[in-house]
């Protein structure tokens, strides 16, 4: 369902009609003109089961939409969380029991510009391991401005995550398509999401030297977003897919902060993108999706709004090449999704956070 923006009375009486006791999972486009304390008032008294966040964009069948909400609504919740400050690393995810004969998928959604993301995602998985299969996204602003971005019924949240575990059955697709410029290099003094020495010296000289070389332009602080965009870092995965972490900002000491936390003596590669390689990439993790699965009603799209502002006008491209293969499974899918700082998948069997990547997930 896609819902454009409107009074929250409206905006809830759709909902409504549509809801029943099933939870309503809501992607709103940043620059939806809506008060969310009030929405979570009002659903509320509507007794209507509901969790979301907000993104830079959302999608909806083949249109990107910077004002607008879409809504799947799921069945069969098993368990949902909340889980608060994360950037404090002290949280404690509940245990929980799934059945072994039942498939189940936990939608997760992060803030996606706080800290020890990758922590919690790790504990997750600890916690629920293959029981599940896991798919989800990083909310947050364009702007880069850490804010309040997840909600569900108890509030409206910063620094947090929102899981949703229920009974589905999901075919996951996940590629980047950006390819190697140098390395190997090594993050050998990091704090979180900030390198703050590749191969013991500055960072930022480091990255400078080898982008400035390929690209021909010379980085300052005033452009570093619109050079960096082109060339993330790849965390070096043995016999895998490499996971790109977004380089987004810079500060006086010529650090490197980015989507999500890199390691100490975290392995890396510096990338760069094309746009052939990008929308090849993005029909790549559709075919991956259609392939396995069997009769899909949903589809889900959570792709990094950093590839809109790499490929701009030719995302469009890639978002119909996606959608052109996920329809060969069944013409008449409900398609949405949503533009994200950060992605969640578990596919080939590891739970990782992702920078710059296409998330396809379709649900039976």
């Amino acid at each position: 369902m896609f819902i454009t923006p409107n009074t929250i009375e409206n905006i809830v009486k759709q909902i409504e009609e549509t809801a029943g006791t099933q939870t309503a999972l809501l992607f709103i486009a940043e620059h939806t003109k809506i008060d969310i304390e009030n929405l979570i008032l009002e659903l509320n008294q509507r007794q209507i089961t509901f969790a979301g966040g907000i993104f830079p964009r959302v999608i909806y069948n083949d249109t990107v939409y910077e004002e607008g909400i879409v809504v799947n609504f799921i069945d069969q919740i098993h368990h949902a969380f909340v889980i608060k400050n994360l950037d404090q690393k002290e949280f404690t995810i509940p245990k929980i029991q799934l059945a072994s004969d039942k498939s189940y998928c936990t939608f997760t959604l992060v803030d996606g510009l706080t800290g020890n993301i990758a922590n919690y995602l790790s504990e997750l998985y600890r916690t629920l391991g293959t029981s599940s299969i896991y798919f989800g996204g990083g909310a947050g602003s364009l702007t880069l401005e850490q804010k309040p971005c997840l909600f569900d019924n108890d509030g409206f949240y910063m620094n947090a995550a929102i899981s949703l575990i229920y009974e589905s059955r999901v075919s996951i697709g996940v590629k980047h398509g950006w390819e190697k410029v140098d390395g190997p290099l090594i993050a050998t003094k990091t704090n979180n999401n900030t390198i703050q020495e590749i191969n013991w010296r500055n960072a930022l000289e480091v990255y400078k030297e080898i982008v400035e070389r390929d690209c021909k332009q010379e980085i300052t602080v005033d452009n570093f977003f619109s050079i960096a965009k082109a060339y993330p870092f790849g965390i070096v995965k043995e016999n895998s897919e490499c996971i790109v972490r977004d380089p987004i900002s810079t500060n006086e000491k010529g650090e490197l902060i980015c989507v999500g936390e890199v390691l100490n003596n975290t392995v890396l590669d510096i990338l760069r993108g094309k746009n052939e390689n990008l929308i090849s990439s993005a029909t790549e993790a559709a075919k991956l999706t259609t392939k396995n699965a069997q009769n899909p009603n949903t589809g889900i799209i959570i792709d990094c709004i950093s590839r809109v502002l790499f490929l701009e006008e030719n995302f469009q491209l890639e978002l119909n090449t996606v959608i052109e293969e996920l329809r060969s499974k069944n013409n008449q899918m409900e398609i949405s999704g949503a533009l994200t700082l950060g992605e969640i998948s578990s596919y080939n069997g590891y739970l990782e956070f992702f920078n710059k990547t296409i998330v396809i997930g379709l649900f039976e």
